[in-house]
């Protein structure tokens, strides 16, 4: 099989390798990916590395969110079967609740950072507990957007926030996650508010469902968040830039608001006004993701109410490269690199 690996941080040693086919081992399936959906975590990772781990044994794979079909299983599995179509929870041993980490490290690290094997391949061999049924309603492209684009967005809004009819939900940009969260708020009757840099992707926006764009080049994105809410502001925010910005979303938000920090795209040093933290009795919600009972919730979601995602482009595997040089540039939705 062909799969793409890495010894050392950094795109240029990623590399196009033959493997064999993996067996399962005892609690294991073995999937035939037929999608890997890229997040902007994936090229920071292979760029930068945040906590990636070489193992001593030899490099690794990355890439965390696949959709694929159980080809095989190893002992003592007993949640799938040969035939039974997955996608892959891209935060491995968290089920639900609070799940594993201390106050040291934090969460649980994600499939592909060198603690777990990644996804980038023909063929996977998975715990079987690191893997949940794959939409009915939805093609193995569209299915393997959801592990964690999808899934963070449904934690912040639907798992945490509870969002429903009435409220305002601002979300930054239009990649996979800012677009996850128009759709699913949307579909709970929420007035969506999408902030961008781009005039023709606020248009595309509206056509999802967005009542409003905001161009945050040409306008005080915050205060036109004002003018629209008759200074209310958003009951919920989702925070994708971080950094520096969060302040901004500190000031667009609502009294009760809820800020649910996602992105990282301004850096990880955060800053906000602390009165206004206080004054208006703001929530800030730090999401990892989500667990694998929410990611079976979105799932069930997408199978019975929620818009099909929006994909940006597809990809060959050996096309990787490009892959990540398009999603360096920006995206309208998510990128998909496919193995057929």
């Amino acid at each position: 099989m062909k799969q793409w690996t890495m010894n050392t941080v950094g795109r240029a040693n990623l590399e196009l390798t033959d493997a064999p086919i993996p067996e399962p081992g005892p609690g294991e399936i073995l999937v035939k990916v037929s999608a890997v959906s890229l997040n902007y975590r994936d090229r920071i990772a292979i760029e930068e590395g945040l906590t990636m781990v070489f193992p001593d044994a030899g490099p690794f794979v990355p890439g965390s969110d696949m959709a694929g079909e159980v080809v095989g299983a190893g002992t003592d599995v007993d949640r799938f079967a040969p035939g039974d179509r997955v996608i892959s929870t891209c935060l491995p041993g968290w089920i639900e609740g609070p799940g594993p980490g201390n106050a040291r490290i934090g969460g649980p690290e994600a499939l592909g950072s060198g603690h777990h094997p990644g996804v980038l391949a023909e063929y996977v061999a998975l715990d079987q507990d690191w893997a949940v049924r794959a939409p009915h309603n939805l093609g193995d492209i569209e299915a393997s957007t959801l592990p964690m684009a999808g899934l963070s967005a449904w934690t912040a809004l639907i798992e945490r926030g509870r969002v429903h009819a009435g409220e305002t939900v601002v979300v930054q940009g239009t990649g996979g996650v800012a677009l996850f969260g128009l759709q699913i708020a949307t579909a709970h009757g929420a007035e969506v508010i999408v902030v961008s840099g781009d005039d023709a992707k606020l248009a595309r926006a509206r056509d999802l469902g967005a009542a409003h764009g905001i161009n945050r080049l040409t306008e005080d994105w915050v205060e036109t968040v004002y003018a629209l809410t008759r200074d209310h502001g958003a009951d919920h925010i989702l925070e994708t830039f971080g950094g520096h910005h969060l302040s901004r979303s500190i000031e667009a938000a609502a009294v009760g608001g809820r800020i649910s920090l996602i992105g990282i795209l301004q850096g990880y040093e955060i800053s906000g006004h602390v009165a206004h933290l206080a004054r208006k009795k703001l929530r800030i919600d730090g999401i990892q993701v989500g667990h694998r009972r929410s990611l079976e919730d979105l799932v069930h979601a997408a199978d019975h109410f929620l818009p099909r995602p929006a994909i940006a482009a597809e990809y060959a595997l050996s096309d990787l490269p490009s892959a990540l040089a398009h999603l360096e540039r920006g995206a309208f939705g998510k990128i998909v690199v496919t193995t057929a």
